[in-house]
């Protein structure tokens, strides 16, 4: 059944998606599957139904927040629905470690669970394969209209989520349908991490066209194996061709050895990244900033070091994330910042699921609606094993300057 699905599937459009894995479905003892996709905010699951958003479309909508899809979405597992006519289950769809929403079906004496999480599995990776080429992909992933700022940063962006033995990375950004000139890059080469966040001065299409540029710079010189700080030179020097000095772009650009867990980075005029070690200790990584990309200015960027020890997490993070205001003018700051991974680290949310949900806390504490963009980046470092034995292991150290 995988093999014709997988057969069929490279003629069709994602419009032809839902039709054709229900077929090969049906034939393989799995009843009514059906295909739900996660909104830009994941807040809510939307069926795809291959018919359009309008009324003759149809198709299902869960909240996230409160329902048994919304569980299996969440906690990426999944979830059971048993009543007295027909069992179902909600299984998640994922690309790679990126949730893209769920699968729903019921299975016969002719089907187990396996089979349909394999149906997932390749559902996931159709998904991806026919999004680009889908107009209705997009408009089903939206809840509002989207700026032209925001159009180019969600291009531009790599998933939201990553993960294998050595990393696991997150990314998170707002406000989703109106992001000017926030931008992360992450890539994997070679046994290192390389990291990149940047935060453009302004929130409208320049600021997005100025961001867009310094990714794309970014990456071209990351391709030819320009070093950190050669790297950050190159890159003023394409910005200031482009843009003279009309603009500027603060950044951090990082690179992590997987094998050592060896961290090195420079800072563009931009905030520190943050160490949490040991799921509780955190320090602030200070490095002599750089004068911001685009500025023009004499200062060299210094090339800083922090050996990780294994489970150790760096955040990233622009100052629309800790300067967001609630009514009475007090700031989200950084201290609920990092305590609100560490809870949620300690409750035993995946990451993905941590930075929605901080994402979710920043937009009400700000009334809902945020004045700057806010954008987040979470890499934990496994270590040299995921499979060490820790209880043979020494206890980690807490760095210097741990709060």
């Amino acid at each position: 059944m995988l093999t014709e699905l997988l057969r069929d599937s490279h003629l069709a459009a994602f419009d032809e998606l839902p039709s054709l894995v229900a077929r090969y479905t049906e034939q393989a003892g799995m009843h009514d599957v059906r295909i739900y996709l996660a909104d830009l905010r994941q807040e809510i699951l939307r069926e795809v139904t291959g018919k359009g958003l309008s009324a003759a479309g149809g198709g299902e909508v869960y909240a996230v927040e409160g329902t048994l899809p919304g569980r299996a979405y969440t906690s990426i597992r999944p979830q059971l629905f048993a009543n007295s006519e027909q069992d179902r289950w909600w299984i998640p769809v994922l690309d790679g470690t990126e949730r893209l929403g769920l699968l729903c079906g019921s299975l016969t004496d002719d089907a187990d669970l396996e089979q349909l999480q394999a149906v997932a599995s390749l559902v996931g990776l159709l998904v991806v394969s026919k999004r680009p080429s889908s107009d209705a992909a997009a408009r089903l992933a939206r809840t509002q209209a989207m700026n032209v700022a925001a159009e180019l940063q969600w291009n531009l962006m790599p998933p939201r989520s990553f993960a294998n033995k050595d990393v696991v990375i997150s990314a998170a950004m707002e406000p989703a349908y109106e992001i000017g000139g926030d931008a992360f890059d992450y890539a994997i080469a070679d046994g290192r991490v390389h990291l990149g966040i940047f935060d453009a001065m302004g929130h409208n299409s320049h600021a997005g066209l100025a961001a867009n540029l310094v990714v794309a710079a970014c990456r071209n010189q990351r391709r030819q194996g320009t070093d950190l700080v050669a790297l950050g030179e190159r890159v003023e020097e394409i910005l200031l061709e482009h843009f003279a000095h009309e603009t500027f772009v603060t950044s951090t650009l990082a690179e992590l050895n997987t094998a050592t867990g060896l961290l090195t980075w420079i800072n563009r005029g931009h905030h520190p990244p943050v160490l949490i070690r040991a799921g509780r200790w955190t320090t602030v990584l200070h490095c002599p900033p750089a004068h911001p990309l685009g500025a023009g200015l004499e200062t060299t960027a210094t090339l800083c070091r922090e050996q990780l020890e294994p489970g150790d997490r760096i955040l990233l993070y622009t100052d629309g994330i800790t300067e967001a205001r609630d009514k009475q003018g007090q700031e989200f700051g950084l201290t609920r910042f990092t305590d609100f991974i560490i809870r949620h680290h300690a409750d035993g949310f995946p990451v993905p699921e941590t930075l929605r949900r901080l994402m979710r806390a920043v937009l009400h504490h700000h009334d809902g609606r945020l004045n700057d963009d806010a954008t987040v980046v979470c890499v934990e470092w496994h270590g040299p094993s995921r499979n060490t034995q820790l209880s043979a292991a020494p206890p980690p150290v807490p760095p210097p300057g741990r709060s």
